[in-house]
């Protein structure tokens, strides 16, 4: 038996510049952590021939081609089982469609323990490559690099992507700063989900069609990206903090379809009581809140009142990885 995990994510800062139809026109900057809360898969191979897959739903089939989940299928195409005698079973910490990224965690892996099981390696940059050609390419998602990039690495990393080469690094921040950071941004569940690509196939539309508007959006994204960068390796929260409030009043603007009535009752309910600041996470429309307290034990309270269930989490710095 296999066992893999891959982490979840959070967007620091420059989200939505990792769609492909913006960076290749003006390269994309964002900032990226992930945390500790894990997609787990297992394979391994069962007594009786055929297909087994177990996740949301139960699959029993005999052909790679008659596979419902498209990620599983396209994953098992790219490693060309002749005779698929497989069995997969993926468990999650956080619910699907909550803006954390677990899709593309679960494609990094899936494919991380299918390269284990056939006895052949793979790189962390492969991984991440590799899981964004099955899921944009392959499969034609309108999303963007980031949430595989960061689930293979691991960390609290920076990411410039010109839409064909990604380069990252870590985020120069000092210990005590990321400690801060860790101890401060707080989640809550808002307690519904989303289909993430409804959204972002709104963004890359509007992009690809040149929308001025949007672009302009995304370029203020950007450099908000950039100045956060610099904040935070200065050690400056509180203007890190600006930044993300900023950002969200930005994002807003970009779709009816990233906030409603109730997430926005939520995220001024957040700031009135304890958060310097405080967004939709991942694409929007639900999911999860973000915030940054400057009170940790005030809004906790006031969050639990509503109610919004915390997730607490800390960063996670070894990215995609075997455990068995």
């Amino acid at each position: 038996m296999i066992i893999t995990k891959s982490p979840l994510r959070i967007s620091i800062a420059g989200g939505s510049t990792d769609v492909c139809s913006y960076a290749k026109l003006y390269t994309g900057f964002w900032i990226s952590a992930s945390i500790d809360k894990f997609v787990f898969v297992t394979v391994t191979r069962p007594f009786q021939e055929g297909i087994y897959l177990k996740y949301s739903q139960l699959e029993k089939i005999k052909e790679v081609e008659q596979i419902k989940h498209s990620i599983i299928r396209e994953c098992l195409n790219h490693i060309k089982f002749n005779t698929p005698q497989i069995e997969i079973t993926t468990l999650a910490d956080i619910p699907a469609g909550t803006g954390l990224g677990s899709s593309s965690s679960f494609t990094t892996a899936l494919l991380k323990a299918l390269y284990i099981y056939r006895k052949k390696s793979i790189d962390t940059k492969q991984l991440a490559q590799l899981a964004c050609e099955i899921e944009i390419d392959k499969l034609k998602a309108p999303i963007g690099i980031q949430d595989q990039y960061i689930s293979a690495y691991g960390g609290v990393r920076c990411f410039e992507y010109d839409g064909v080469d990604v380069i990252t690094y870590p985020l120069n921040i000092s210990y005590n700063t990321l400690m801060e950071l860790e101890d401060n941004l707080l989640l809550f569940f808002s307690g519904f989900t989303r289909d993430a690509n409804k959204i972002l196939a709104e963004q890359d539309k509007k992009t690809k069609e040149m929308n001025q508007e949007m672009i302009d959006n995304l370029h203020q994204i950007k450099i908000m990206g950039i100045d956060a960068k610099k904040y935070l390796e200065d050690g400056n929260i509180k203007e890190f903090g600006n930044i993300m409030n900023h950002h969200w009043n930005i994002k807003k603007q970009r779709s009816n379809n990233i906030s409603n009535p109730q997430i926005n009752e939520w995220v001024e309910y957040a700031l009135q009581n304890g958060a310097m600041s405080a967004k939709n996470i991942g694409a929007g429309g639900g999911g999860f809140i973000l915030t940054l307290a400057k009170n940790k034990d005030k809004l906790r309270q006031a969050m639990s009142k509503i109610p919004l269930e915390e997730v607490r989490f800390k960063f996670d710095f070894e990215g995609t990885k075997c455990i068995l």
